[in-house]
């Protein structure tokens, strides 16, 4: 609800200071939910230094989680929080790279659009940059641009230096800049140390950025002295210290943030009014709910990369919201799926008490033995199961072993195979668009990506926990199941209970004989929310809960 005397963005920039993981990405969605509990319409973009044009060729050991968006954009995980704490749907242009920069930059450049220009930093860089930042953002009343990395590393020095530009070319009136830092408590001194705060801002001056607001990373409460002499060094309003205190549960961080002033410094600075009623109710039921559990139970996620659980984050967030419709704690055992790979009959002490298994997405033969190992466990005795994208292919390539009598069904993702049940799609349809991709493509950006429709199959347990025939979800993968096999393993009691509309790629399987064992090939957990968990996640943790009452 922009005023009417000017229409043009209000943009927050979010930098972070002293170390990297400080939660800019969290503060930046929290501050977007206390913006939408205003009244005021938000987007949300991340500026990212590295050189890759987007995360999804980097292991999840680097760089944690790919989030994929409807539009089929491979982004930073820290879009997949700006959707859970706001619910508006990322978009391909709301994650910028430097690579993607320099990629358009170099295509002008050959293009011959600088018109025989030495191209350089500034300002063919930095131009671009900013029009990725004002790019599709009409009708929006804030901008919140995070930008990755921590003040001082080199990479970030074009992103640093277009903001400050965007400064003077936009005015005060519609930029601000917040800085999230770090104070650590020193036990030996007893107190809480801001010369890091003050060394970070001194840097951030150093490339022409005045903060507006501070917002402290604590495990302690901020006396007065210590924002006064924060001010005073930073040169920024005592009352412009904001503390971000640690807490409980993520989806407390707006309250928290609202308690200490945030929105209304915001609102402040942009001289706008902070008696606008502010509703956070669903936010105050989210985290009753997740302080008082009406019980609880255990879902064992057996995966490759258990070890970096940010390589999981939307699947233990989906997971959470599921308990939280359910008004049940989730606790998740993490199982490194090679802990089964030379013995997979040792799954039993792993698994035996748990209430539900998943088998989450994932890349390469690496431990799949112990995946397959983990469907079979929870095939045969009863244990609800879901399987997401290679979760649902691994339940195939186990249904085709032990109940068809395929003993050699596998995937040519490992590599030529006389049973493919799993193959290479080699070509597929995106809207009137017909894509072909072969074994040389490039890695990057070649995958089945984004939003595709489904059709559900009436009178499955799918249609019913959906309640509809016709759904969209996200994908991200390179292998489907091979439609040739179909007979022999709906004879071996495979439902299939999901199918592209023109009927040609399984989307959904189930077992009739099972409680509930689903797999898919899209990854639901993309599009789950903690005020609007994602029906499957709902069912599941459901199903887990009835299984943990039988127990």
């Amino acid at each position: 609800m922009t005023d009417q005397k000017n229409k043009t963005p209000r943009f927050v920039f979010i930098t972070g200071g002293v170390v990297s993981s400080l939660g800019k990405g969290i503060a930046s969605a929290s501050l977007g939910a206390l913006l939408q509990a205003r009244g005021y319409s938000v987007r949300l973009r991340k500026l990212d230094p590295y050189l890759n044009v987007d995360p999804g060729t980097m292991s999840p050991y680097q760089h944690g989680e790919v989030y994929v968006t409807d539009d089929g954009a491979e982004t930073d995980l820290d879009l997949g929080h700006y959707e859970r704490f706001t619910g508006v749907a990322a978009r391909k242009n709301d994650n910028v790279t430097t690579g993607k920069v320099y990629s358009e930059v170099l295509a002008r450049e050959r293009r011959g659009d600088y018109l025989g220009a030495t191209v350089q930093v500034i300002p063919h860089v930095t131009d671009k940059i900013k029009e990725s930042i004002i790019d599709d953002v009409e009708d929006t009343d804030f901008v919140l641009i995070e930008i990755g990395g921590t003040v001082g590393d080199i990479e970030s020095l074009p992103f640093l230096e277009a903001i400050r530009q965007l400064r003077n070319e936009l005015g005060r009136d519609h930029t601000m800049f917040i800085h999230v830092t770090l104070l650590p408590y020193i036990s030996a001194a007893g107190e809480l140390k801001t010369k890091p705060t003050q060394h970070s801002v001194k840097e951030l001056l150093s490339v022409g950025i005045q903060p507006d607001i501070l917002l402290c990373r604590s495990e302690h409460p901020i006396e007065e002295d210590a924002r006064q002499k924060i001010g005073l060094f930073c040169n920024i309003k005592q009352e412009d210290v904001v503390a971000a205190p640690s807490v409980e549960h993520i989806y407390g961080v707006p309250i928290t943030y609202h308690a200490e002033g945030l929105d209304d410094r915001v609102l402040n600075y942009f001289d706008l009014p902070v008696e606008r009623e502010l509703d956070l109710s669903r936010w105050e039921k989210i985290v009753n709910t997740l302080q008082k559990p009406e019980g609880e139970v255990t879902i064992a996620v057996v995966g490759k990369y258990t070890s970096l659980l940010d390589s999981y984050k939307s699947l233990s967030e989906a997971l959470i919201h599921g308990g939280i419709a359910n008004e049940v704690l989730v606790n998740i055992e993490w199982i490194d799926s090679d802990l089964f790979k030379q013995e997979p009959d040792k799954v039993t002490p792993y698994l035996e008490k748990v209430n539900g298994i998943l088998v989450p997405g994932g890349f390469g033969e690496r431990g799949s033995r112990g995946k397959i190992a983990a469907v079979r466990f929870a095939r045969e005795h009863n244990i609800p199961y879901f399987g997401i994208c290679f979760g649902m292919q691994l339940a195939i390539i186990e249904a085709a072993r032990n109940l068809c009598g395929i003993e050699k069904a596998n995937t040519t993702e490992f590599g030529p195979t006389d049973e493919p049940v799993v193959g290479l799609m080699t070509e597929w349809a995106k809207g009137a668009e017909k894509i072909t991709r072969t074994h040389n493509s490039d890695l990057g950006g070649t995958m089945r990506l984004g939003a595709y429709p489904s059709k559900l199959k009436e009178g499955t347990q799918v249609h019913k926990i959906y309640g509809k025939t016709d759904i969209s979800e996200r994908h991200r993968h390179r292998y489907e199941v091979n439609t040739n096999y179909l007979p022999q393993l709906e004879e071996a009691g495979v439902i299939f209970s999901g199918m592209s509309p023109d009927g040609e790629l399984p989307e959904i399987i189930e077992r009739a004989d099972h409680p509930w064992f689903v797999g898919v090939q899209f990854h639901p957990e993309l599009k789950s929310k903690p005020f609007e968990p994602h029906v499957l996640f709902t069912s599941f943790i459901g199903a887990a809960l009835a299984n943990a009452r039988l127990v």
